[in-house]
């Protein structure tokens, strides 16, 4: 008999059930734990494990490749900063040590037959690196250089760009001579000043009149000078005020403690005496007056000065800051229209007679209303008029960067002549820096269209969280203050301080009526003070002003302020690789936002102390001989800048390799990539001249050695041509 097959019953079925089940959880666990060793993996990876990068062959990276081979590789040549000084430090690859390379930027780039031709230009031979304030004007006058063919002659940067250029016109400017001023002061159109007794042609304009004429025209202040800014006395939300404060004499002045009033300086008399005149003579003025209005001139400026007082002096003794009613300013200085000359500096501001300035020398107010009326009087009948030739040479001293170079020589002798030497600079930061005068608001407009963007945001951001990491890790003699600290940074926003509020039609609208010249310089200077004047109105208008030439970050209310002047080549560009930009403006960054934030932190944490004295005898330990430099013993101000500057290359080397975790691709520049890069970007600024570089005992560019000495990020061992290093195995 046939036994019929055996059936599946649903007893058997789970068994086979459970089998797969277990096969799929086992595959599903395998595949979990490979992704979490691949995140890990692809968590602790760093850039220097990469494949190759691409070559960044871009203008902007051939031009910073060319800086970069001028400078010390610390991986081929990791001794040198035995060798210099920041005073003396630039060389290049496969020259002589010590052999000095200026900065190049390039002028223009052409294309021609497929290949690229820069040619070059020296912009100053210097022994080290420029510092950023001089790179930031390098940026600006290379924006004013490009003229745009297809822009509008009226719009408002080629404005800019044509005042920049008429500046730039020394020969058209050294032709005209003195005659601009003297047609200036005598022409009868509207600012109609009524010449002056000195020339012999003076309409005896009114003294009144013709102030406000020079405040709302010309932005000058014979008599005093007025600004606007905030109470010092109070917190840092307070409003901006009109300030009142003494002028800034031409006479050279001494302080008597004992009196207590300014005189004349006696050994430098003779040579302002003999200075004016040689101004009396660049205007023309006859031989046969020029010493009577000089005479006059230089007694006047004497009795004024009598009241001038020291900044010392007036803060001990609470004479900064008073308020007053323009009022109450009014009873006590007569002689000025106080409420007309502030109405026609502000215009078209309102200015009442009930509104609160601040004063901050009373009692020279005083004195200079009381001197004005008795010389109006003396002098009225004689038709001498000292005081309206008093405000004459003021407007020329006003005017003196307009005018030809006699005029600035002359000036420049006095300076030096009163132990004060003025440096030369080239006529080209001259003309930026008279062009941002005038056209602040513009050029910082122009200068962030050009340089800010989405990089500098990130590097802002990252610098700022790498620090908040690197402060957490502090060791705190008071842990309130570590909390406090650490609370406040946390409170704090990273923000690229632009001056969002002015876009393209108010730019236009507010140089709308500027009228700037091609080979007009002197008057377009002219309308160059009229911009100044102005400035005022907005500086009480708008709560926050952005300063285009400043280039450190600050605190205001709750952000931390990185200006637009920070991110200007050769410390940053977007198309560089990220590795230079961290390791050039990322240690700039961390270096200052330290130095801000922290400016006593020796007096809180022992870190400072311990990770200096570490790096310092590291450095000692490999500079034995006669090559070592410096002191067996370091100042206390010494010990933190050696920790701040340590630890800013720390966090910018952090914040290097964490803004690989967001975006895992980089360029190489002049073959090298990723951490040697970045590390070799750093020995370019490691010598940055402002403020702290003197605090420094040793060539910064060592911090190198001592970072690849206490971490595996380094692609190479530090090894010396003559010797190995020996550093000390404890880690700083």
């Amino acid at each position: 008999m046939e036994v019929p097959p055996v059936l599946e019953t649903g007893e058997h079925r789970p068994c086979k059930w459970n089998w797969c089940c277990r096969l799929l959880m086992a595959a599903m666990a395998f595949c979990f734990i490979a992704m979490v060793i691949g995140f890990g993996i692809y968590t602790l990876w760093t850039p220097d494990t990469a494949p190759d990068p691409p070559e960044c062959l871009s203008p902007v990276c051939l031009e910073a490749a060319d800086r970069l081979s001028a400078t010390v590789d610390p991986f081929s040549q990791p001794c040198d900063y035995f060798h210099f000084s920041c005073r003396s430090r630039v060389v290049s690859r496969g020259r002589q040590r010590g052999e000095i390379t200026p900065y190049h930027g390039s002028d223009k780039v052409d294309t021609e037959d497929g290949k690229r031709n820069v040619r070059k230009r020296t912009f100053m031979e210097t022994d080290i690196l420029h510092d950023r304030q001089t790179l930031l004007l390098v940026s600006i006058r290379d924006i004013l250089e490009i003229r745009d063919r297809t822009a509008s002659p009226d719009s408002p940067e080629e404005k800019v760009r044509r005042f920049y250029h008429s500046c730039m016109n020394t020969d058209a400017v050294e032709n005209l001579g003195s005659q601009p001023f003297l047609n200036l002061i005598q022409q009868v159109t509207s600012t109609n000043l009524g010449g002056w007794p000195a020339s012999g042609h003076w309409n005896r304009t009114d003294f009144n009149s013709t102030l406000i004429k020079l405040m709302n025209q010309f932005n000058t202040f014979p008599f005093f000078t007025v600004y606007v800014g905030r109470d010092q006395n109070s917190s840092l939300g307070s409003p901006s005020y009109i300030q009142i404060d003494q002028p800034e004499f031409q006479l050279p002045i001494e302080w008597d403690s004992i009196s207590q009033t300014s005189k004349a300086k006696t050994e430098s008399l003779r040579s302002f005496l003999t200075f004016s005149l040689q101004l009396f003579t660049l205007l023309g003025v006859p031989p046969k007056t020029k010493s009577m209005h000089n005479g006059l001139y230089i007694a006047l400026s004497s009795e004024l000065a009598r009241a001038a007082m020291p900044l010392q002096y007036r803060l001990h003794n609470n004479m900064m800051y008073q308020r007053l009613t323009v009022h109450q300013l009014q009873q006590l200085a007569p002689a000025i229209d106080w409420l007309g000359s502030l109405k026609a500096t502000f215009h078209p501001l309102p200015v009442n007679q009930s509104d609160l300035i601040l004063v901050h020398n009373l009692p020279y107010l005083q004195h200079m209303s009381q001197t004005i009326n008795k010389w109006l009087l003396r002098h009225e009948m004689m038709g001498s008029g000292p005081v309206h030739t008093f405000m004459m040479l003021s407007l020329l001293y006003t005017v003196i960067p307009a005018l030809d170079s006699r005029f600035r020589e002359t000036l420049r002798n006095q300076s030096f002549s009163q132990g004060k030497p003025e440096e030369e600079v080239p006529n080209w930061i001259s003309c930026v820096l008279q062009t941002e005068k005038g056209f602040d608001t513009l050029l910082l407009h122009m200068v962030k269209e050009r340089n800010t963007n989405r990089e500098a945001e990130e590097l802002v951001n990252t610098i700022h969280s790498a620090i908040q990491t690197k402060l957490a890790d502090l060791s705190w003699r008071n842990k309130d203050f570590q909390s406090s600290i650490l609370k406040k940074l946390r409170s704090l926003t990273p923000r690229l301080s632009t001056w969002n509020k002015m876009d393209k039609k108010k730019l236009t609208q507010l140089y709308s009526e500027v009228v700037i010249g091609e080979n007009k310089y002197f008057t377009n200077y002219l309308q160059s003070l009229i911009l100044q004047q102005r400035r005022w109105c907005r500086l009480l208008s708008e709560p926050v002003q952005f300063d285009i030439m400043s280039i450190s970050p600050s605190v205001s209310g709750d952000d931390i302020l990185f200006p637009i002047g920070m991110f200007t080549p050769p410390w940053f560009h977007r198309l560089y690789p990220r590795a230079v930009n961290y390791g050039l403006l990322g240690f700039l960054m961390a270096k200052d936002l330290l130095h801000l934030l922290l400016p006593d932190i020796h007096s809180y944490s022992d870190t400072p102390e311990t990770v200096s004295v570490c790096v310092w005898s590291q450095y000692m330990s490999v500079t034995e001989g006669p090559g070592r430099v410096g002191t067996s013993v370091l100042s206390q101000s010494q010990k933190q800048e050696v920790w701040v500057q340590y630890t800013a290359l720390q966090v910018a080397l952090q914040a290097y390799l964490k803004s690989f975790q967001w975006c895992r691709n980089d360029s190489a520049l002049f073959g090298l990539s990723h951490t040697h890069l970045f590390l070799t970007s750093f020995t370019q600024v490691s010598c940055d001249p402002i403020p702290h570089h003197e605090l420094m005992a040793f060539e910064p560019s060592f911090l190198v050695s001592v970072i690849c000495a206490n971490s595996d990020l380094c692609p190479s061992w530090l090894a010396c041509s003559t010797e190995q290093l020996q550093l000390s195995q404890a880690s700083c």
